[in-house]
């Protein structure tokens, strides 16, 4: 039985200053320019210090061992789940265009401090007079480098959940001009994505490098200034939608209210909150998580309607429309879990990756040498060539053979980036092991292997990225709904900052067990020689074992993928038939 019919029309009345600027014609282009302009030179910023700032740590704060590994990881992890925050921020209270613009300027005050860390000595601890003899920095001087880090990691939480979105808000996707326009726009975004990570990944780590961390700070500061100048330049062209509420809020509200309502029983006699009958409410009733349905059971006796048939409390009674927004963010949870086996692989090479660079030869002839930072542009590069294989030969040869469309299944790309992420384990382990043998036999900080020898492992972390990251994100925005795109964003953001967070964990436990009796760490200290960094790599890939069981006989089961993938096959016949007419 559904009750609830009332309308929100004079809800929506209230709104009418806002409504009205939301609804009025759409930016298009004239707005986008200006996006796209504050999207390259953030990105730029962003990526420049992210791509080097474990060399930073280690060269300049003489960080290493455990406590590099714990900053980096920790700020990575706190960067991502931050934008779980900037979303509900967002949707709830301050809009896509001010929190874009509060993230934006939190990240340039974060990288202005950390530009003054760089240029002013007393900061920083004094330099090694050698690689066993370095002054850890003082706990002042740790907090100025931590609260920099953590302004930039709230912007990221601002920058992260509303970029993409608030340029898609530019479009009016009820017409079929303006979604072609959509479609345009995300592939201008992520060429501007690119080259700012190509600038960032090249230019600026080597000036960073070879040159001066002032300058090489000092680029992506002004590159920051510069995205904040063009953003406010356009704001005369933007459509600015008005904040909504939050999902994650009614997500809140549903498992409270069914808390509220867990002694109620389920029968086929309960009535159930379905305003304007927008969902079926035997389809939710029929799916999982069945006692999450008690949050929409409507208990007479307690009035909880009003006149207008809305409810007195939101959090004691939800719509099934709210319910089900969380019965499909669980369903998810399992595929979710197997996501971040994969991003705990590629994490690994930002850090560990990086420290193995550094201790190996790097030069090219006589006066030049590879900055550790660059071996992510391989990972970088894998991944774009197996998207132009993928994109350009697999899927038109095979339709031509096959004589339909024959994509991959995302079931069989996530499995395979997971099988990818083990191989990129092994393949690390077995390099450190001839590393480190070479080092001790030659007696030297740095082993004489070349640091080319990295590639094959920075490669497979970037296929890992490349089929399972790429599947999970897609797999993730078709299983929610269109009302929960942004929460698809924000889910995804989450899993790599839980790999971030597992992936401290598991340094320092294994750095507890491994450090008693006398015994050297496998992993902490200075020098990787002196520890078994391969153990922690095949240990690693053995969890990747683990994961892949678990996805191949629990998780691809919870979820149809078959169905999802049916169904676009069906939108695009339709759209194909509707093109023939």
């Amino acid at each position: 039985m559904e009750i609830g019919s009332h309308s929100q029309s004079g809800k929506e009345s209230h709104l009418s200053p806002s409504k009205s600027q939301s609804m009025k014609k759409p930016g298009g282009w004239r707005a986008i320019k200006y996006i796209l302009g504050n999207e390259s030179f953030e990105k730029l910023a962003s990526m420049s210090l992210i791509a080097n700032i474990t060399v930073y740590l280690r060269t300049k704060y003489n960080l290493s061992g455990i406590l590099l590994v714990n900053v980096v990881t920790l700020w990575a992890g706190t960067s991502n789940v931050s934008s779980i925050v900037g979303a509900i921020v967002s949707d709830a209270y301050l809009g896509r265009f001010l929190t874009l613009l509060c993230g934006t300027i939190c990240s340039l005050l974060g990288m202005a401090a950390m530009t003054l860390t760089a240029s002013i000595s007393e900061l920083r601890p004094p330099p090694c007079q050698e690689p066993a003899l370095c002054m850890q920095p003082h706990k002042w001087q740790l907090a100025l480098l931590f609260a920099s880090l953590g302004l930039i990691a709230i912007g990221a939480g601002g920058i992260r959940p509303c970029n993409i979105a608030f340029g898609a808000d530019q479009f009016d996707t009820n017409t079929k001009k303006g979604r072609a326009q959509l479609e345009s726009f995300f592939n201008w975004w992520y060429l501007s994505f690119t080259i700012a990570l190509i600038f960032a990944l090249t230019g600026v780590v080597y000036i960073q490098t070879n040159v001066s961390w002032v300058i090489g700070y000092a680029v992506p500061t002004a590159c920051l200034a510069l995205s904040i100048t063009i953003f406010l330049f356009g704001r005369h062209t933007y459509i600015y939608k008005p904040a909504h509420g939050s999902v994650f809020a009614d997500m809140a509200k549903v498992v409270i209210a069914s808390y509220r309502k867990r002694k109620m029983r389920l029968d086929n006699g309960c009535s159930y909150y379905n305003p304007n009958n927008e969902i079926d409410t035997e389809e939710v009733c029929k799916s999982k998580v069945k006692w999450l349905n008690k949050a929409a059971i409507i208990v007479h006796d307690q009035n909880e309607l009003d006149s207008n048939g809305a409810p007195i409390n939101s959090w004691r009674l939800c719509s099934m429309k709210q319910v089900e927004n969380l019965k499909c963010l669980v369903g998810i949870l399992p595929v979710w879990i197997a996501g971040i086996g994969c991003f705990l692989v590629m994490d690994q090479q930002s850090t560990f990756g990086v420290l193995q660079a550094i201790q190996m030869n790097r030069s090219i002839g006589k006066h030049f040498q590879i900055p550790p930072g660059w071996m992510g542009i391989s990972s970088m590069i894998a991944l774009s060539i197996w998207i132009l294989l993928y994109e350009k030969l697999y899927i038109p040869t095979a339709k031509k053979i096959l004589k339909r469309d024959s994509r991959m299944e995302m079931e069989h790309r996530i499995a395979i980036g997971i099988v990818m992420s083990i191989l990129c384990m092994i393949v690390a382990g077995t390099t450190e092991t001839r590393r480190r043998t070479l080092a001790l036999r030659n007696g030297s900080f740095e082993s004489p292997l070349h640091v080319y020898i990295l590639l094959p492992q920075f490669a497979l972390s970037g296929l890992t990225e490349a089929f399972a990251a790429v599947a999970l994100m897609e797999f993730f925005t078709r299983q929610l709904p269109e009302s929960m795109r942004s929460v698809a964003g924000s889910v995804f953001f989450l899993s790599l900052s839980v790999a971030s967070y597992l992936s401290s964990l598991i340094v320092n436990v294994m750095h507890s067990l491994t450090a008693g009796r006398g015994k050297t760490a496998w992993l902490g200290g200075h020098d990787l020689n002196h520890n078994r960094l391969e153990n922690y790599y095949f240990l690693i890939a053995g969890l990747g074992g683990v994961n892949l069981l678990y996805f191949l006989f629990f998780a691809r089961k919870y979820v149809s993928f078959s169905k999802d993938v049916k169904e676009g096959e069906e939108e695009d016949e339709e759209v194909e038939l509707e093109n023939v007419k």
